[in-house]
C-alpha cells in the first residue's frame, strides 16, 4: 500500500533526493541525468489517503445559510473522534462494506491505507469545512474541503506533507457510501530551505487537449544547480502497488516547463513535480481532471 514507499523515499533524501518524470515533451532544453529512484508516488498516495480521511475533522462554516441536520454534523464529530484518536475501527464503522470510490478505493483498500497513513504519520491534523449539503431521499450528499498537515519524524531529515481535498460524498444509514474527488493538491518538503515553487496546472481539460505545466522556483537561482523531473499518471489503486521508476533532469533555468496531452477518454491523472536544491526538496501533485464537453 501506498506508505510502504516512505522509508524507501526518506532513504533517499539522505543522499540525492528522488523525484519523477513523464510528461511528454520539455519546453527548455535540459541535459538529463541517468539517475533512477524508486516512484516518488508517496506525494500522490498521500494526498490521495489523506482524502479518504478528509472526513475526520469537520467544522461547518458560520457564515452557512443554514445548519446542517442535527444527524450530519453528529456523524461528522464522532468521525472527528474517532480519527483524532487513531481508532481505525471505530473509523471504518463509519464506512458501508459496499463503499466505492470514483478512483476505485474500496472498504478493504480504504482500510489498508488510513492504517499505513496513520503509522507513518501519527501527529496528523485535519481541518475540514463542509461547503454543501443536500437531502436526496434517504441519503444526504455533502461536499466538504480539507487541509491535512502532518510530518514523517526521521533522525536525519523530517518530511513535511501538507495537502488540500475538495470531495463529493454520499451518506445513508450514517454511513459514507460513495466518493469522488473534486480537486486535490498536495506538498512534501524536506531540508533546511526547501524551494518555494510555483505550481502552473489547469485544474481540467478535454480529452486528448495539450497543456501547459510549469513548475517554477521563486528564488533566483544564482549559481546554484536545481535538479527536478515531472510525473503524469493514471489515478487508480494499481499504481500505489506498482511504482513507475523515475528520472531527473538538471535544469537549466529555474524549474520545469513542460507540454502535456490529456489520455483520449475520460481519465484523471496525477500530475506532479520535483525540485531539488542542495537545501531542500519540494514535490508537488495535483489532480488534473480529464472531462468530456458534457462535463463527465
Amino acid at each position: 500500500m501506498p506508505n510502504r514507499f516512505i522509508p524507501q523515499f526518506v532513504s533517499q533524501l539522505q543522499s540525492i533526493p528522488s523525484a519523477s518524470m513523464s510528461l511528454g515533451q520539455s519546453r527548455c532544453r535540459s541535459r538529463r541525468l541517468r539517475l533512477l529512484f524508486t516512484s516518488l508516488t508517496l506525494g500522490l498516495a498521500l494526498s490521495w489517503a489523506s482524502s479518504w480521511a478528509d472526513r475526520v475533522a469537520a467544522q461547518v462554516p458560520s457564515t452557512a445559510s443554514e445548519p446542517p441536520p442535527p444527524e450530519l454534523a453528529n456523524l461528522l464529530s464522532r468521525i472527528d473522534t474517532a480519527a483524532s484518536a487513531g481508532d481505525l475501527a471505530a473509523v471504518m464503522r463509519f464506512y458501508s462494506p459496499n463503499f466505492t470510490s470514483a478512483d476505485g478505493l474500496t472498504y478493504n483498500t480504504l482500510k489498508q491505507t488510513l492504517e499505513d497513513l496513520w503509522k507513518r504519520y501519527p501527529d496528523l491534523q485535519y481541518q475540514t469545512t463542509l461547503e454543501s449539503w443536500e437531502r436526496q431521499g434517504d441519503a444526504i450528499t455533502t461536499v466538504t474541503t480539507t487541509t491535512i498537515t502532518g510530518v514523517y519524524p526521521d533522525e536525519r531529515r523530517d518530511l513535511n506533507l501538507s495537502a488540500t481535498i475538495t470531495a463529493r460524498q454520499r451518506l445513508q444509514n450514517d454511513q459514507i457510501v460513495e466518493q469522488e474527488i473534486l480537486s486535490e493538491r498536495s506538498e512534501l518538503t524536506a531540508g533546511d530551505n526547501p524551494p518555494t515553487v510555483s505550481f502552473n496546472l489547469p485544474e481540467q481539460v478535454t480529452p486528448g487537449q495539450e497543456f501547459d505545466f510549469d513548475a517554477v522556483v521563486m528564488e533566483p537561482l544564482g549559481e546554484r544547480l536545481l535538479l527536478g523531473a515531472a510525473l503524469e499518471e493514471p489515478i487508480g489503486v494499481e499504481n500505489y502497488l506498482n511504482p513507475a521508476p523515475v528520472e531527473l533532469e538538471l535544469l537549466s533555468s529555474g524549474g520545469l516547463f513542460k507540454v502535456g496531452q490529456a489520455p483520449k477518454s475520460p481519465d484523471d491523472r496525477w500530475i506532479s513535480a520535483v525540485i531539488v536544491r542542495y537545501d531542500g526538496i519540494t514535490a508537488v501533485t495535483q489532480r488534473l481532471r480529464v472531462v468530456d464537453q458534457a462535463g463527465n
